[in-house]
């Protein structure tokens, strides 16, 4: 069983068992006031849990990284639209789904963690055939409920250990196939709870790369995703919530056969025995970034507990007691390496948030 995969088995247990406190309407939680005050009026209202102090480890793939100062479990949809609009204008936030493609420095996140993986959960067919799924939805999921209604063409995302809001922030893809080209339409939600329905031709979209077309006045870089954190800037007036897919018919047996197929492939090449993120580095243009680390020499390089992965050089993995500073600095250690023995510059998928710690040199 793979990190993602034990961890999407075990978030039911957390979110119902963990430290997370069901709001109430005394609404006391130690976090900052401004917050808590916030809140209070609306706690009634809210149906998820308010976390606070939650170390960001148990919730990232590659088991690193430092605290949040508070995280929001969501109820669903409805609830999250409720919360959005009892929060500050200027409380930072954070939407993670698996933490698949996430990486949190160890001094924290300030703000609010929106924990949208075992909450924005629903899938299913609609009428004219099309697929809607919510933000919290696993690849692999969304892969097995198409082949269940002999839908063709979702296999790949059994291969993206991620949920779909992040595959849609950075059209995710493998195998060949990206996200976006299965897109029909997206739901997104602004930070005032205001829900939007956007069609494909609203967004610019490009090879790991999604940004509202409308936004381009205000563009801001953006960090390669998750599916680790599967989200846009934390600063983006706009979260994906859901998006209507469509598949074409096809056998569904064949379909199941072809997401075994992947799964034996990932098991293979990838070493999912160890914490990890995916994918570390984007392919560059006409070349593989895997190659280009292995031929610099890098495979098997270690700094503390972080090392390229002996099995697929573009893994990072956690060999037991990594710092988020292991790994990032392990991670500008391959693309300086690679810059000086290539002439090549590779980016990160995996998104970088969060603090320095207080004692960072």
């Amino acid at each position: 069983m793979t990190v993602a995969e034990d961890r999407e088995q075990r978030t039911e247990d957390r979110v119902l068992g963990g430290s997370a406190a069901p709001l109430s309407r005394n609404c006391r939680p130690a976090a900052t006031k401004p917050l808590s005050s916030v809140l209070c009026p609306l706690s009634s209202e809210l149906r998820g849990t308010l976390s606070h102090d939650v170390p960001m480890s148990k919730y990232t793939s590659w088991r690193a990284g430092g605290s949040a100062e508070r995280m929001y479990h969501p109820a669903g949809l409805d609830d999250l639209l409720v919360f959005l609009r009892s929060l500050p204008p200027d409380e930072p936030l954070h939407a993670v789904g698996l933490g698949s493609n996430l990486l949190v420095r160890d001094g924290g996140l300030r703000g609010t963690v929106l924990m949208l993986h075992g909450a924005l959960n629903a899938l299913h067919l609609e009428l004219d055939g099309s697929v809607y799924a919510e933000a919290g939805v696993p690849g692999a999921k969304l892969a097995r409920f198409a082949a269940m209604h002999d839908l063709c063409g979702a296999e790949f995302f059994a291969g993206i250990p991620g949920t779909l809001g992040g595959m849609l922030a950075m059209n995710a893809g493998c195998y060949g196939s990206e996200t976006w080209e299965k897109v029909l339409r997206v739901q997104t939600v602004n930070r005032h709870g205001e829900v939007h329905v956007r069609m494909k031709e609203d967004y610019e979209i490009g090879y790991r790369h999604v940004e509202r077309i409308e936004d381009r006045g205000s563009r801001i870089e953006k960090r390669g995703c998750v599916p680790q954190s599967s989200i846009p800037d934390p600063r983006s007036p706009e979260i994906f919530v859901a998006a209507w897919l469509q598949f074409a018919r096809g056998d569904g047996e064949t379909a199941r056969q072809e997401i075994k197929a992947l799964l034996n492939k990932r098991i293979a090449s990838q070493p999912l025995n160890l914490p990890n993120a995916g994918s570390v580095f984007r392919n560059p243009p006409g070349d593989y970034a895997a190659r280009l680390i292995e031929r610099c020499g890098l495979k098997g390089k270690q700094t503390g507990g972080a090392q390229v992965s002996e099995k697929h050089a573009n893994f990072i993995v956690n060999t037991g007691e990594a710092s988020a500073a292991d790994i990032e600095n392990l991670i500008n250690e391959v693309q300086n390496t690679v810059e000086r023995q290539t002439g090549i510059r590779l980016h990160p998928e995996v998104k970088i948030i969060g603090e320095y710690p207080s004692n960072h040199g």
